[in-house]
């Protein structure tokens, strides 16, 4: 059975005998790709091992005009989920359990990898993912934690927080699930209707375009990917190449092919690793 703990009180009730911990964030409206870092946390841990996931919506990380307030919550719906995935306890603080202690501004500075990509169309946006996951690692207290791959920038960031800041807890990235057609699985997926829905097919398109042009360099990657995403309607945010750690695309070797674009008003990321051949 599955606890729902809602105060740091019943969550340090619920974890006081300090099992084997892994925890896995969300901010709820989970779907089978969440359900996915459940089951592969469970994997993981020896059989007295405890999974927690986290399900709170972080009004930090949206900025002005992003969709906080109409981010879909559905806990009754997200407890099910975790019940039947293993998972030991949930923890779904009300906003001011998380943030009421912050009255100084203290907040997390995830540094210039947090400039680029998401964080140049969404400024102070990895500052708020970073604070939160370091308040919930904090109150969670893991041994390991689990993040998708579909947001790989802020799998990269956490990963270099965790090391910056010395928190004796391992980072899992898991690769990202995905619809029948592709689409990586997204709790803002929900937002499209089904024209918009048929139209974000393209992105996964895109992604193998890019993976099919990576013997030409990342130059050939890019403009691959665009032309799909081009000839799809969407409106690009960003397309690009790095390598696995959000720097400079290398010239041979894996890289990272990066999108985000518009659809309909709904905004999809994805990646996927690409291996070049060509020069940078």
């Amino acid at each position: 059975m599955t606890l729902l703990a809602t105060t740091r009180v019943e969550l340090d009730a619920a974890t006081a005998d300090r099992a084997p911990t892994a925890v896995v964030m969300t901010m709820g409206a989970l779907h089978d790709g969440h359900a996915e870092l459940m089951r592969e946390a469970r994997r993981r841990l020896p059989a007295d091992g405890r999974v927690i996931v986290t399900d709170f919506v972080n009004p930090t990380q949206f900025g002005a005009g992003e969709d906080f307030d109409r981010y879909p919550r559905t806990l009754d719906a997200d407890i099910a989920i975790c019940e039947r995935n293993g998972v030991d306890v949930v923890f779904a603080p009300a906003v001011a359990e998380v943030y009421g202690g912050s009255e100084l501004g203290i907040t997390v500075d995830p540094g210039p990898r947090g400039d680029i990509l998401e964080g140049a169309t969404r400024p102070g946006h990895f500052s708020g993912v970073l604070t939160v996951v370091a308040k919930l690692l904090h109150m969670t207290r893991p041994d390991i934690a689990l993040f998708g791959e579909k947001d790989y920038q802020q799998l990269v960031l956490i990963r270099d927080m965790v090391r910056a800041l010395d928190f004796r807890v391992e980072v899992i990235g898991v690769p990202t699930v995905r619809e029948a057609d592709g689409l990586a699985m997204s709790s803002r997926n929900r937002y499209l209707s089904d024209t918009a829905r048929a139209q974000a097919a393209a992105v996964p398109r895109a992604l193998a375009a890019g993976q099919q042009a990576g013997g030409l360099g990342p130059a050939a990657v890019m403009d691959a990917a665009r032309e799909v995403l081009e000839s799809g309607g969407m409106q690009i945010d960003y397309v690009a190449v790095t390598d696995h750690e959000l720097g400079e695309a290398p010239g041979r070797g894996t890289g990272r092919l990066v999108v985000a674009v518009y659809v309909d008003g709904t905004r999809l990321i994805d990646n996927a690793p690409v291996e070049l051949g060509g020069e940078a």
